[in-house]
């Protein structure tokens, strides 16, 4: 299951479980694929905040709204799919009471292959243009080999009792439309399907399914919520499961669904990005404070401020758990269980070479004080320090500082990041010009700041737009961020 988040209004919102409010059309896109009899298809899940579209009363006195929706799949810029078609709200009696959303789900029918995927949402009964979004969509479900379908996460579900469009596997499933899960939400439910596993361990054998939550930084295993079963190879088999996460702490997440051989191999894997936030979740000392750490390079390090700044610099790369034990309990901690926060950080990321690990990054930590260091800020405590660490170096780094009508600014680029996205960008820039402090403006990575105004705040030095559906900006002299962005050098 993957997710679009945007709005007529800022691009991207940051969702937080409490009403939406904007004058202008906010929605939010979740998808999953699978694959069927009749073959492969797309499950699109679209929710559409109320207050942010007009409702017209109707000829029987109640007022309803409209979003005219246009869905394409194009290769090659040749569509192989598309799906237009008019969302409406429920009727309401009563305007001011706006705090609602109205939810859609389509299946669209689609070839394996990789497409590019746009979505255009108007509202009906406004004159505002429609805002397409564009995201690469890859559909690949194999005859010959085991695979695994997108995974819908699930708000309820119910048995059949007859089939709909909410139905799979003699269920019906209401879509939990959001990759996002405030602290009022304890459980997270979710569907998925396996297809051909006897392809790998013979009809008739046993294989094993896990689903467990991962750091999205680090890709570690949270022991706590992972989950192991045998199954037997079916037509097709379903896993349809909830995990508590009351104690889950804030962060970005992945949930991972693996099915492996006997012999414990990966035979197929799926996973979804996920964002929590639970200022409520406890921090649990017990694994730490049972570390130990005689004999180790942490032992050495005997000066509390010393062993507290380390602590402090990882915290761009720590799980949402170790943040919170940063955030939380770092300042009440003794030398003792800062050694054993320490080695148990370094040794789960590396049980191998657990010391040079730690070196290394104190290395790392060492140069993005030296370049995005500022009067106030540690390196690591900066934008760009914090995506140096998580991500790496760049692999091109364009630098602007002295561009008439724009902030000073960096565009970089990562080739790969995290193993499994492609040519992704990070727009960072300096509104106060004075600092050096770069502020992350808009990247198009997984889980980071998407901002599709970020042309309009760069040039918010000379230029202020008071349309808010501006995305673009008329060339100026000298101007080379559209260049930097689609051709980094």
């Amino acid at each position: 299951m993957k997710s679009i988040a945007f709005s007529m209004l800022v691009g991207l919102m940051i969702l937080s479980g409490g009403n939406l409010q904007s004058k202008n059309l906010w929605a939010f896109l979740s998808y999953a694929t699978f694959n069927s009899p009749e073959g492969p298809y797309i499950e699109t899940y679209l929710t559409v905040a109320a207050n942010s579209v007009k409702f017209v009363q109707k000829d029987n006195g109640k007022y309803q709204a409209t979003v005219n929706v246009l869905m394409t799949f194009k290769q090659a810029n040749e569509i192989k799919a598309f799906k237009k078609y008019e969302l409406t709200s429920n009727e309401i009696a009563d305007t001011l009471k706006l705090d609602f959303n109205f939810v859609d789900q389509q299946r669209i029918a689609i070839p394996n292959g990789t497409y590019d995927f746009e979505i255009q949402l108007a509202d009906k009964n406004k004159s505002a243009p429609a805002m397409p979004f564009n995201q690469t969509v890859t559909i690949d479900f194999p005859l010959d080999k085991p695979s695994i379908s997108g995974i819908e996460l699930v708000k309820s579900y119910t048995k059949s009792e007859a089939t709909s469009q909410l139905t799979k596997s003699g269920y019906d499933l209401v879509p939990y439309t959001y990759t996002f899960f405030p602290e009022n939400e304890s459980k997270m439910t979710f569907y998925c399907e396996l297809y051909n596993m006897e392809k790998a361990v013979g009809q008739g054998q046993k294989f094993i399914v896990s689903h467990f939550i991962e750091s999205f930084e680090s890709n570690l295993r949270l022991n706590d919520y992972s989950r192991v079963k045998k199954e037997t190879p079916r037509a097709v088999n379903v896993l349809l499961t909830e995990m508590a996460i009351e104690n889950l702490a804030s962060g970005n997440y992945n949930l991972v669904v693996e099915a492996r051989n006997q012999q414990n191999e990966v035979i197929a894997s799926r996973k979804i990005f996920f964002q929590r936030i639970n200022p409520r979740a406890q921090v649990a000392l017990g694994d730490i404070t049972s570390t130990e750490t005689v004999n180790t390079f942490v032992e050495k390090i005997t000066n509390s401020d010393t062993i507290r700044e380390y602590i402090n610099s990882v915290y761009p790369i720590a799980t949402g758990i170790e943040k919170a034990f940063i955030r939380e309990s770092l300042k009440k901690s003794d030398l003792k269980t800062m050694q054993q926060f320490l080695y148990s950080f370094w040794i789960q990321r590396d049980a191998v070479n657990t010391q040079q690990s730690f070196l290394n990054y104190k290395d790392m930590v060492y140069k993005v004080q030296v370049n995005f260091g500022t009067p106030i800020k540690k390196g690591y405590q900066t934008d760009r320090g914090r995506v140096y660490l998580e991500y790496g170096p760049p692999n091109t780094r364009s630098t602007q500082y002295s561009e008439p009508s724009n902030y000073p600014y960096e565009i970089w680029q990562y080739y790969t990041l995290n193993n499994n996205q492609r040519n992704r960008k990070f727009v960072f820039y300096s509104p106060d010009m004075v600092t050096s402090d770069f502020q992350l403006l808009h990247s198009d990575a997984t889980g980071e700041v998407y901002n599709l105004r970020w042309k309009i705040d760069l040039r918010n030095r000379i230029f202020t737009t008071l349309d808010l559906q501006d995305t673009q900006v008329i060339s100026a002299w000298g101007d080379m961020q559209t260049d930097y962005w689609e051709l980094p050098n």
